[in-house]
This record gives C-alpha cells, structure tokens and sequence, in this order.
C-alpha cells in the first residue's frame, strides 16, 4: 500500500531536521541532566499535541557515575488487532563536554518527532508505539552492564508483563541524519524485518543508501531481540572520514541533511502497513 493513502500526513525531512535542531538547541543531553529533563517535556508536550496517549517509565540506573534517574518516552497510537508495531531511538547525548549529539542522539529523537505527525489521524490495524529511549550511551567504556540502560529495561518490562508477545516487529533509528546517508545491513537484525526494508528502500528508488554489505552493531535493539522481538537497528555507522565525526564536538547540524530524513522516514512510512499485513 503507498504511503499516501495509508496516512493523512507524508514524512517531511525538513521538519525532522528542525525537530533535530530544537533538540540539540538544550545543549548537551546526559541521563539525568537539567538538559534531558528539559527535552523530555518537549517531547511530552509534543506527544500530546498528536493526539497519542504518553507513557513514561521512568527507572534508576546502576552506572559508572553512581544511581541515575532516567525516563523512556512512549507515544501510544493505538489499533484495533491488539498487535503492536513499534519504533524506536535514543534521546540522551554521551557524556562529554561540549558534546551536543545532532546526528547520535539529535537525529533519533527529531525522527521521531515527525513520525508524531505522521501517525496522526492516520488509519491503523495495529498499535504502532513511538518510544525515546534514555541512557542509549555508555558512561565509560561501552560494556554490558554500562550501555543500552533504557531499552534493557524495557525488554526485561515488555518481557515480563506480556507486551513483548504482542509486538510484531520494532524498528530502532539511530544516526540517521547524515548528509552521505550510507545504513549498516545488520547482520543481527531480525531478517524479515530487516530484509523488508531494504526491499520497499529499493523499490521507492533509495537503494543506494542501502547497500547490504556485511556487519552487525551492538545498539538498542540488541535487547529487544534477546526478548524474543522481531528487532531491527537502522544505523549509519560511517559517520564523516573515518568516522572522525562520531563522538566529538564534530558532530553538529551542518553534518545533517533534511534528505536524508526524508528517505528513511519514506520508507519507515510505506514499511508500517507492509507489516500490519503479515498475520
């Protein structure tokens, strides 16, 4: 089914890239800060705007730098199968100085913020979840027990009160927002799902920013595939020469491109009805 006759509102890229900048605009976005604080209103605020009903679930972490308090996000728009259809990114910035994230961190939570208004109004079989997740970062050296807070928790939650048995297939973003749009065929993604994007990114013309080289990633969907949830991570982890833009005060919004946006979220758009099809 084409995107336009699924929702009343197509992907903008534009302001994906604006909702990208508003966020990056509170400064630096570690678990816990004055700055996350101050985000995640915005987004609760905007999650309302939409018309999808708010969830948060907040939690106390065990990290390097003692107990800290985080929230994931969730905008609900439901359904009438009782399946659940979910996207997902990351919304705190790594903890360094100066560091304000606008691709790994910004580009997620902006992403999602325009899916707001693409899911508004728009015709559902399933529940399709937006969820911001906090403490995506490691606070020292990336590790098991310190990376990945905000999506184990919810994994293990999902997991133990049944959702997670409802969920047909959670599509996680993270670094998207790269003007050389360039995205990672994980190796450990679920294959259905992954293989499904790649396709609709071939038929609507955007093969190129998917190429299907070999790698995986440790990122957020990692404990969602460990709960038994068809997951898949949607990444460009070749971020500037080298990757020198990963990580440092270099990864700022003139490395982003609203094209790039519009592309994934083109295909993020037409991939939702796809899934609600299979049974």
């Amino acid at each position: 089914m084409p995107a336009a006759l699924w929702s009343a509102h197509d992907f903008n890229g534009q302001r994906a890239l604006e909702y990208t900048r508003k966020a990056v605009s509170f400064g630096p976005r570690p678990p816990g800060s004055p700055a996350i604080k101050q985000l995640q209103a915005y987004i609760s605020d905007e999650i309302r705007t939409h018309g999808a009903t708010l969830i948060t679930d907040d939690f106390a972490a065990n990290t390097p730098k003692g107990e800290i308090e985080m929230r994931n996000l969730i905008a609900r728009f439901p359904g009438k199968s009782g399946k659940v259809i979910v996207i997902s990114g990351h919304y705190d910035t790594k903890l360094m100085p100066g560091f304000v994230g606008a691709n790994d961190g910004g580009s997620s939570t902006g992403f999602l913020l325009e899916m707001l208004a693409v899911l508004e109004g728009a015709p559902r079989q399933d529940d399709v979840w937006l969820v911001w997740l906090d403490g995506e970062e490691a606070f020292g050296q990336w590790s098991a027990t310190d990376s990945l807070y905000g999506s184990r928790h919810l994994a293990r939650k999902w997991l133990s009160d049944g959702t997670a048995a409802r969920i047909k297939a959670l599509i996680n973003v993270d670094m998207i927002g790269d003007k050389n749009l360039d995205l990672l065929y994980d190796q450990s993604s679920a294959s259905a799902v992954r293989d499904l994007i790649w396709q609709t990114a071939d038929r609507l013309g955007f093969g190129a920013n998917f190429p299907r080289g070999q790698g995986s990633i440790d990122d957020d969907h990692q404990p969602f595939l460990r709960a038994g949830i068809k997951a898949v991570d949607m990444i460009d982890f070749d971020y500037g020469p080298d990757n020198s833009w990963w990580h440092n005060e270099k990864d700022s919004m003139d490395k982003l491109s609203a094209n790039s946006f519009h592309i994934v979220g083109s295909v993020i758009q037409d991939v939702i009805p796809q899934i609600e099809a299979w049974r």
